[in-house]
């Protein structure tokens, strides 16, 4: 078995220290501010953000109790309901992103209010499928929350406290449960490594490290194929667990320099094999009949309803975009893919800016 390699040691201090781990450091938002400024393509990836920024000082957040969404099929009133409100998560984000490069209070006070609002209502029960919308909440909150007052910062901090305890517990992850070894674990596990570096909370680390390793043997197969992959014959659902476990081990390498990418199980799998396994679909060497053979009921009835993606079709090449972004932190090669099946050479989306900004 592959050995996890380490940088410095002097990175494992990086834990304590007051740079943010999930979100950017001072350097690194500086360094963001003088792209934003010379080069067109970030300037473009960052447009969005600045709009809905602008947009959000006039507006007031809408948070929910439950969120609603695994499991329910579209259209469903309960479940438009809780898109629309997670819709916050975007503003959250942009806020701070914007109070961080331009230090303008306004948006530091918006974004803390609508931080507030949601941890004040919403009550997480340990559903990593709905609690995963929050994620973008807490790197927003990574890069303000030394700048919120200490009553402020104790009620946002207990909200997500308690959403990663939640999750820690959850009677998802527990048994012979499919959702213990699917997406749903990489979602969860993810959820509670940013909130643990956000929260600079002992109590979650050491045990969300180990069970990462664990879901790593359960997830992950030699082949490069996914237990997802296997189960629901897609490749979006590859690419669905994939997501969340590269942006938690991006997490853990910058807090500790700990390579899970590369990690090799018992039987040989590893983070990197499942990424090369997706790259021939994305550059067009390989096609896919998504959803063909799928054992899960929801796939059908998510098609009976005429939701976009869920029918039986050939994999879309630019699905795989977002996960071949994340990977390429830990292999630039990547990047090639990429721009192969983009037919840009000068593609960057917000993924591949954060990570250039963070190297």
């Amino acid at each position: 078995m592959k050995k996890i390699t380490f940088t410095a040691a002097f990175l494992i201090a990086v834990l304590h220290a007051t740079a943010q781990i999930v979100s950017f450091s001072d350097t690194e938002i500086s360094r963001l501010k003088k792209l934003i400024k010379s080069e067109q393509e970030v300037k473009a990836a960052f447009e969005p953000f600045r709009a809905e920024a602008s947009r959000s000082l006039e507006q007031t957040p809408g948070p929910v109790k439950t969120i609603i969404s695994q499991g329910v099929l579209a259209g469903n009133p309960a479940k438009t309901a809780s898109l629309k409100a997670v819709e916050d998560v975007n503003k959250i984000y942009a806020m701070a992103l914007m109070f961080r490069l331009y230090n303008d209070k306004a948006y530091l006070e918006k974004a803390t209010e609508f931080l507030l609002a949601w941890s004040r209502i919403n009550q997480p029960e340990g559903n990593p499928i709905n609690d995963t919308k929050l994620e973008d909440a807490v790197i927003a909150y990574d890069l303000i929350r030394r700048y919120t007052s200490d009553n402020d910062r104790s009620e946002i901090d207990g909200w997500l406290d308690k959403l990663a305890d939640e999750e820690l517990k959850s009677i998802h992850a527990k048994g012979n449960k499919g959702t213990a070894v699917n997406n749903w674990n990489s979602h969860r596990l993810k959820m509670i490594i940013q909130i643990a570096y956000t929260l600079k909370n002992d109590k979650y680390q050491k045990q969300a490290e180990e069970e990462l390793k664990g879901h790593l043997e359960n997830n992950l197969n030699p082949d490069g194929s996914t237990f997802d992959f296997r189960e629901r014959d897609a490749l979006n659902y590859h690419n669905f667990s994939l997501e969340p476990l590269l942006k938690a081990c991006i997490t853990i390498q910058r807090a500790k320099g700990t390579d899970y990418f590369r990690y090799q199980t018992p039987a040989g799998a590893s983070i990197e094999h499942s990424v090369d396994f997706l790259v021939p679909f994305v550059s067009g060497e390989k096609s896919h009949k998504e959803y063909l053979n799928s054992k899960v009921k929801f796939d059908r009835d998510r098609a009976a309803n005429n939701e976009k993606g869920f029918q039986i079709a050939d994999f879309v090449p630019a699905k795989g975009i977002f996960v071949l972004s994340a990977a390429s932190w830990f292999k630039p090669q990547y990047l090639d893919v990429i721009k192969k099946a983009t037919d840009d050479r000068n593609y960057i989306d917000w993924q591949l800016v954060v990570n250039r900004v963070r190297k």
